[in-house]
């Protein structure tokens, strides 16, 4: 175990009690191991405080003996965010305890709830009020609330209702001297000054902990129309999608798509699922529109689709007819992630670009990789109404570790300088963590890499928030 100041754990445990601490070697390990299993750790011990006025404790007592605090909600991150380092001097400060949903307000379209509080609890307490908050990703039933606003979660409804960072009204924060800033205003409209909220939000715990939150409920979508479709190149994918925007307009609430190598990956290693279309098509996408008044719904998808197989734009369609299909297209979505596992070792690359840009980028990016390894196997897809793509390379299962890291810094810097150059991002909704950090000093200007770390340095001057993480 690294160093420790001498009164640490005794202070820990007067401000927690029992319930609060986990020290023992074996129910610490969950805590140390990231989802993925592809970062693990050591802790000196994992704080659970009950409140925020407990985590204000630890957090003043971390920032007096320099001891460094990983915060986690519920360790589902893809980026190794949430993880320890291996020096065992690390606390790990889990937010799983504060599960509190403290205040419902239908008329406000608000809900107020502590950090710990599970994604799927978020939206069945809004659905009990007849209302939606649609935030929704494949981790929703073990992610927490904390979690996703410190990563500013994205998922599948980005396209119509923004990022977690637009679903959040407002934050209460300990800082990591242990002050608690109140910011629980659940206003639409607050024009005093800095917006302290974006600066905590995607900030993955690097300048303060997240312990409770604002966030803006909708209306409750009552039917849903929801098509596939086929389609000759990712060209008449972006256009299609240009043509719904412009007669379905916030209706389209997503916009998925996946090349036919995806798609084949999906069909030869995830049970229950077959094709939608018959014939073979390079591109497919999935389409959903929702809304509060079901009339007329189905025929505006109908007719928007209709016209673009006239047009030649797509191939094929299949629009979904019963709650059973519709299902089944998201089944086949949802289990790339899954396929992806079973099939091999994914050079994975969570990028976003300008909508305008995907095709362009799609053509250059398979013509370098191509380049560099023939026979390089391209696993394209994701949210293309919102412009992140998930464009990974999977390599054989029995890729050595060492064969892998080196694929994977080579193919990462191929993809990401095309990303760079059409201004785009090379972490859409993932996160940083460790996984991007050394990239991220690459791509990020000077500017904007020193003003990161002047809010940093402000903040946190004994540099005691997820050192090694971001930045």
């Amino acid at each position: 175990m690294g160093h420790l100041h001498p009164d640490l754990l005794q202070r820990l445990h007067a401000a927690v009690g029992d319930a609060g601490l986990v020290s023992d070697s074996q129910a610490k390990a969950p805590y140390e191991t990231d989802w993925l299993k592809k970062w693990t750790g050591r802790s000196s011990i994992v704080v659970r405080p009950a409140d925020t006025a407990q985590t204000a404790a630890v957090m003043r007592i971390c920032h007096e003996t320099h001891t460094p605090v990983v915060t986690q909600g519920g360790n589902t991150g893809m980026s190794g965010g949430a993880t320890p380092d291996g020096s065992g001097a690390q606390v790990v400060l889990s937010t799983v305890r504060m599960n509190a949903i403290r205040a419902l307000d239908p008329l406000n379209d608000t809900l107020t709830c502590e950090a710990g509080v599970l994604l799927a609890n978020i939206q069945a307490a809004a659905q009990a009020v007849d209302r939606f908050f649609p935030l929704s990703l494949g981790a929703e039933g073990s992610c927490t609330i904390g979690g996703n606003l410190a990563t500013n979660a994205g998922g599948i409804a980005v396209l119509r209702y923004g990022n977690t960072r637009e679903l959040a009204l407002g934050l209460e924060v300990v800082l990591p001297d242990g002050r608690v800033w109140d910011g629980l205003r659940a206003l639409r409209k607050d024009n005093t000054g800095y917006d302290l909220r974006d600066l905590f939000i995607g900030s993955e715990g690097t300048l303060g902990v997240i312990t409770a939150a604002v966030l803006k409920l909708h209306p409750r979508p009552v039917a849903r129309a929801t098509a596939w479709v086929g389609a000759r190149d990712i060209d008449a994918l972006v256009g299609l999608l240009a043509q719904l925007r412009a007669t379905c307009g916030e209706r389209l609430a997503a916009f998925e798509m996946m090349s036919a190598e995806s798609l084949a990956l999906i069909l030869a290693h995830v049970t229950d699922v077959r094709t939608p279309l018959a014939g073979a098509h390079a591109f497919h996408a999935l389409i959903e529109l929702a809304d509060t008044q079901g009339d007329g719904l189905a025929a505006l998808l109908e007719g928007g689709l209709g016209d673009a197989l006239e047009q030649g734009t797509v191939q094929d369609v299949a629009v979904s007819v019963s709650g059973a299909q519709t299902q089944s297209f998201w089944k086949i979505r949802e289990g790339i992630s899954q396929a992806q596992m079973r099939a091999g070792k994914a050079v994975k690359h969570d990028i976003a670009l300008p909508i305008s840009a995907i095709a362009a980028f799609a053509h250059e990016a398979e013509a370098a990789l191509r380049a560099a390894q023939p026979d390089v196997r391209i696993i394209n897809f994701g949210h293309l109404g919102d412009g992140n793509l998930h464009y990974n390379v999977l390599l054989p299962l029995d890729t050595t570790p060492e064969v892998l890291a080196a694929t994977t810094a080579q193919f990462n810097r191929i993809v990401h300088d095309i990303v760079a150059a059409t201004n785009g991002s090379i972490s859409a909704e993932h996160g940083v963590g460790q996984l991007r950090r050394d990239e991220l000093r690459h791509y990020k200007s000077e500017v904007e890499f020193d003003l990161m770390m002047r809010i940093k340095q402000s903040l946190d001057p004994n540099q005691i928030m997820n050192p090694g993480k971001l930045i």
